[in-house]
């Protein structure tokens, strides 16, 4: 499997305070990766290295080449982050936040064909596409921000905390369609979360942090039935 992205003794540091040690980590093509660990362990931090939005140290290497630059570096080479809390843009429509997904892309007239892509994965955008999306749900405003990740056609999704505040069965219904992606599309996935028997579910390999280390790396089924681990790590 060749490797899309890997992080190399990556630190990274709000003001003084550091919050990423060294952590390295692979996510080969086409695969969904899990980060696991505790509030504060630095998951969201490890995303944000990866993009470009704090501060970093160390190497990120995406599709073989060192990766610089802040967030529109990031997007524009193919990686879209769906951050935690979902940043959808409360005031404006479904449709015009599904718009904003692609204003990275040149291919406009391909932009329609992926409103119709997205509509196939949460049907209720289409009928829905001119309402606010302020109104929506907290369910709907996280499908609404994967599919505006979608929109730019990204090789690796970085998808935070998508169960935060959701309710089970929603959760179960967005992992379903990352899952989904992931199988038809081939969409390479490294997903930062708290629930980890659903990260586990779903990913193949899984990274568990604590205080900005990775503290174990393994197959996601290993992990998953290592009752010591479990315990330890994992919350379950």
């Amino acid at each position: 499997m060749k490797t899309l992205l890997e992080l190399d003794d990556v630190t990274a540091s709000y003001g003084q305070v550091q919050a990423l040690h060294g952590v390295s980590l692979t996510v080969g093509e086409g695969e969904i990766v899990a980060v696991l660990g505790a509030n504060g362990a630095g998951k969201t931090t490890t995303l944000r290295a990866i993009s470009g939005a704090v501060a970093r140290g160390g190497i990120v290497d995406y599709d073989g080449e060192t990766l610089r630059g802040g967030p529109e570096a990031a997007a524009r080479a193919g990686i879209a982050h769906v951050p935690e809390g979902r940043g959808t843009f409360v005031e404006l429509t479904v449709e015009e936040n599904l718009r904003l997904g692609a204003y990275t892309r040149r291919d406009r007239r391909l932009v329609k064909d992926d409103l119709r892509r997205v509509a196939r994965y949460f049907p209720w955008m289409r009928e829905r596409r001119s309402q606010r999306a302020g109104t929506l749900s907290g369910g709907e405003q996280q499908m609404l921000a994967l599919g505006r990740a979608l929109m730019s056609r990204p090789r690796l999704l970085l998808l935070d905390e998508p169960s935060l505040g959701l309710a089970p069965l929603v959760v179960r219904e967005v992992f379903h369609v990352v899952r989904a992606l992931n199988e038809s599309e081939g969409l390479t996935v490294l997903v930062v979360e708290q629930d980890a028997r659903i990260a586990l579910s779903v990913s193949s390999r899984a990274y568990v942090l604590e205080v900005g280390r990775v503290a174990l790396a393994g197959s996601s089924e290993g992990l998953r039935d290592a009752d010591s681990v479990r315990r330890s790590y994992l919350g379950y």
